[in-house]
């Protein structure tokens, strides 16, 4: 058995050790992460070894573990006699890998692609119900645009949101449609027809448009980015004021949209 863990204050012997004691919430938290830590160390750990381990009594040990059992963090083996890291663990850790990956990787394309433009450059994933924003770049001629890094923005008015909505399993995509969706300007697509016919153009073309559909004045042209084994965890978008983006700019902007958008899913592992 592996030294004991200082990182929560010691329940000791005696009274602290009693079932009834209740330790407080950051404290119950604290010990949560040390399980899921000791578990990551060791493989499989018992009730008894995780309860040595944190230094508290074996029903406190037994709690945290259902809790984190209930949330699919752990999972017991068949004999229900150890306890191991759950799916959930995978999940968590699979999302924020993706994010963290896309935005690394996208960060120097979307800064030349900028510089190149003049124009707003972001990567947005799917959060939810919303896409959010966690990469921007602003070109020369957008200094005055908005910051839209962090902003959740709705699915059904941004050419980010549409790219990432049409790619969404049938499921998810009809229940979003099922919805009330609010309208933000009189450009706004919220009949369910309508935008289903329109994401189903987006997957046909490979790009969405927005156009003065969340704010009056500001276009926007996105297209998806791919992990290696071909879904679509990002939009890369190209935004700015609808006096510059012209019909003819737009079809250009499309263009350099798609592309760096697929190098971007090459950068992430996909094979084009």
């Amino acid at each position: 058995m592996s030294s004991r863990r200082d990182r929560t204050p010691r329940e000791g012997s005696g009274a602290d050790k009693s079932p009834r004691s209740q330790p407080s919430s950051v404290q119950s938290v604290e010990r949560a992460v040390s399980v899921l830590e000791i578990l990551a160390a060791q493989g499989e750990a018992g009730v008894s070894e995780i309860a040595d381990e944190l230094d508290v009594h074996r029903s406190t040990a037994f709690r945290l573990l259902g809790v984190l059992e209930n949330r699919g963090l752990v999972a017991q083996t068949q004999d229900r006699g150890k306890y191991f890291l759950g799916a959930g663990v995978l999940r968590l850790a699979g999302a924020a890998a993706v994010r963290l990956d896309i935005s690394q990787e996208g960060a120097p394309l979307c800064r030349e692609l900028a510089d190149e433009l003049g124009e707003t450059v972001n990567i947005a994933v799917l959060d939810d119900d919303a896409a959010v924003n966690i990469m921007q770049a602003r070109g020369s001629a957008s200094v005055t645009a908005q910051n839209w890094l962090g902003r959740r923005t709705p699915l059904h008015a941004t050419s980010s949101g549409k790219v990432l909505l049409a790619h969404q399993p049938p499921a998810l995509r009809e229940g979003v449609l099922a919805r009330t969706l609010p309208r933000f300007t009189d450009r706004t697509v919220t009949g369910a027809v309508a935008l289903r016919d329109e994401l189903r153009s987006v997957e046909e073309r490979g790009f969405a448009l927005a156009m003065e559909e969340l704010e009056i004045g500001l276009t926007a042209v996105a297209a998806p980015v791919r992990a290696h084994d071909g879904k679509v965890i990002g939009a890369l978008s190209i935004s700015g004021p609808v006096y510059r983006l012209t019909e003819e700019r737009l079809r250009e902007l499309a263009k350099r949209a798609v592309d760096r958008a697929d190098e971007l899913s090459r950068r992430m592992g996909y094979a084009l």
